[in-house]
């Protein structure tokens, strides 16, 4: 085995909370429900020897591992791993509006255009061409065999069709929810999951 990747996404919000659209342009905090998530994660997890911790930018996210963190494990960010930017619609209420919006996209991506976007937002293409290359710098750290990504849903469910060799139009297989785990393993240059959708900590 190459490498093991542990691939969570990030605690909730309080605007997940609240079902308001939240992308790569909206920087918010973990809440309460959100930090008891992170902590449950960490108690489960803590004496995995994971050998690095890889974060999007956003603080969702930092603030999800922050007990691997604070406990000294060395820590990268990598923009690649950010959410889909949503574009006009980020930070809005999940409206009448909002949800008609959203299933004309998904519509689209379903139906192969993945070049699809808001205004303002980004496509499931361009996330997947900055999520590879956040996964090259990864490989390339070949010295790292264990490994714990934090990051996001949408993000998340891309990443998995490119790693598993699925078109994007089969996102929607990567159930989530938040702090949801996905274990990874890297042989012979092909990945393979071995752990789906694992939700044991929050139990």
């Amino acid at each position: 085995m190459d490498k093991e990747i542990y691939i969570i996404r990030h605690g909730e919000t309080e605007l997940n909370k609240l079902g308001i659209v939240q992308g790569r342009g909206v920087d918010t905090d973990l809440n309460d429900t959100g930090r008891a998530q992170a902590a449950a994660f960490y108690e489960m997890y803590q004496n995995v020897p994971f050998q690095k911790v890889y974060t999007s930018t956003l603080k969702r996210t930092h603030q999800t591992v922050k007990g691997f963190i604070d406990g000294g494990m060395p820590w990268e960010q990598l923009p690649g791993l950010d959410e889909l930017a949503w574009g006009e619609w980020e930070g809005k209420p999940n409206d009448e509006n909002a949800i008609a919006a959203f299933k004309s996209i998904m519509e689209k991506w379903q139906s192969g255009d993945y070049n699809a976007l808001f205004d303002g937002g980004e496509s499931p293409n361009m996330v997947q061409a900055r999520q590879k290359q956040a996964m090259e710098h990864i490989r390339s750290k070949t010295d790292e065999k264990l490994i714990l990504i934090c990051m996001h849903g949408r993000a998340m469910r891309l990443l998995l069709c490119w790693l598993m060799n699925k078109p994007l139009s089969e996102m929607g297989d990567f159930p989530h929810q938040n702090t949801v785990l996905y274990k990874v393993e890297l042989r012979d240059n092909q990945f393979i999951i071995t752990d789906f959708n694992n939700t044991d900590h929050l139990k």
